[in-house]
């Protein structure tokens, strides 16, 4: 077992090698420690600006054992990494952080909303589905259009599809290849927010301005923050963000995903238990950014000041957009992001820029 807080000098190991892993990497690396990243990809955005990478599976037994053996402490990038892969880290004495507890509970979306109603943090009505007569009998007591969602994987409005009435349950259950799912009721929101926070090894707790977000095809396109939020509404998702974070020991940042109903009542959609795209506005808007502060969770450090210093309007740059560096590049307040990735396909994260204004 590593001796906390780890030093400058020691290495950090991080399952996953796109952007997230990247902006890990390069914000570990500030702070004096090597990284290592375990992808399948061979030449990943991650790895290209980190000491070393294992090209293997996630799930690879022997990359694991590798792994765990030269690193003082492992994180992820992406909740799909294998809930196993990370329990097999953690038994072998690898101080992984989050742990298995929260991975596991993200992976799984009937779980996920089951364990956040348990911690106060309150979702839509759902029931879970695992046949076609699930389907119906959900459909009938949660009213329609309802979401339905594969329980497992999918992300960025990938694994989902709306039912507006009981005649479209069969067609909707082939569109999700008929695995088993999770049928959500229509939250009546105004606006989606979001709350990134972190959790240290010592239990301290620190969340950033809540970030207001507008998606395109169901991809996140641009979060504006902080967002223009009433004080009640800011302490409702701080009061979420906690007992989320401490109901799942959880230890790194979290992004949290919210329907805005009005009034100070939030509901939660959904949980990333890693750094979250509706955070990047805090690598311009923040002295600590949200890449730093899970490093510094997982390190064991004391975690940073979460107070925004500027009003950061982010934008993905999805697929082509990309091309656009030139012209972004030029733009006096903007702080473009590039990921590094090598194939431009259309609705693929490719970069991310900030556009910075002074708060008011």
């Amino acid at each position: 077992m590593a001796s906390l807080p780890l030093p400058p000098g020691s290495t950090i190991g991080i399952l996953g090698g796109g952007q997230l892993g990247r902006m890990l990497s390069q914000a570990a690396s500030r702070l004096g420690f090597n990284v290592v990243i375990l992808d399948p990809e061979e030449g990943s955005p991650a790895a290209r600006v980190s000491q070393h990478q294992l090209v293997a599976a996630y799930d690879d037994p022997d990359a694991l054992s590798v792994l765990g053996r030269i690193s003082q402490a492992v994180s992820f990038e992406f909740e799909n990494v294998p809930a196993a892969s990370v329990a097999a880290l953690a038994q072998g004495g690898a101080e992984v952080a989050p742990g298995p507890k929260a991975l596991a509970a993200a992976q799984d979306r009937v779980d996920e909303k089951t364990f956040l109603n348990s911690v106060g943090a309150t979702t839509v009505d759902f029931a879970p589905v695992d046949s076609i007569e699930d389907l119906t009998a959900a459909l009938e007591r949660l009213g329609a259009p309802a979401l339905l969602k594969t329980r497992r994987e999918g992300y960025d409005g990938k694994g989902q599809v709306w039912v507006t009435c009981a005649d479209e349950a069969a067609e909707a259950w082939a569109a999700i290849g008929g695995r088993p799912a999770i049928l959500e009721a229509k939250a009546a929101f105004t606006r989606e927010l979001s709350v990134i926070a972190a959790r240290g090894r010592d239990g301290q707790i620190a969340v950033y301005p809540l970030g207001e977000n507008i998606h395109k095809d169901g991809v996140l396109k641009t979060t504006l923050a902080p967002a223009h939020v009433e004080a009640r509404t800011e302490a409702r998702a701080t009061e979420i963000a906690t007992a989320i974070l401490n109901g799942l020991d959880y230890v790194g940042v979290l992004g949290v995903e919210l329907f805005d109903l009005g009034n100070g009542v939030l509901l939660v959609n959904e949980i990333a238990p890693r750094v979250h795209n509706t955070g990047h506005w805090t690598q311009d808007g923040c002295v600590c950014d949200q890449f730093e502060q899970h490093i510094r969770a997982v390190a064991g450090w004391p975690l940073g000041p979460t107070e925004a210093h500027f009003q950061v309007e982010m934008t993905n740059l999805l697929g082509d957009e990309v091309d656009q560096w030139r012209a972004l590049a030029a733009e006096p307040d903007a702080r473009l992001h590039l990921y590094g990735k090598a194939e431009a396909r259309p609705g693929r994260k490719m970069a991310h820029v900030n556009r910075v204004k002074a708060l008011g």
